[in-house]
């Protein structure tokens, strides 16, 4: 199950999202009180986490 928790050391980078996006992980952030760009690192942590590789090498 996917957990929110604060976050961890950083760097900048920036990234461009849809609209739509944006303010469903800012709705997220502030039900969680946490900062849109922890919220931001723990899915895309997770996404990394549970990404199937095979598809990619099939193409």
């Amino acid at each position: 199950m996917f957990k929110l928790k604060p976050g961890s050391e950083t760097i900048t980078k920036t990234f461009r999202i849809p609209v739509d996006m944006s303010e469903r992980l800012e709705q997220l952030a502030y039900k969680n009180n946490l900062s849109l760009n922890a919220v931001i690192i723990q899915c895309l942590q997770y996404a990394l986490d549970n990404l199937d590789e095979t598809a990619a090498e099939e193409r």
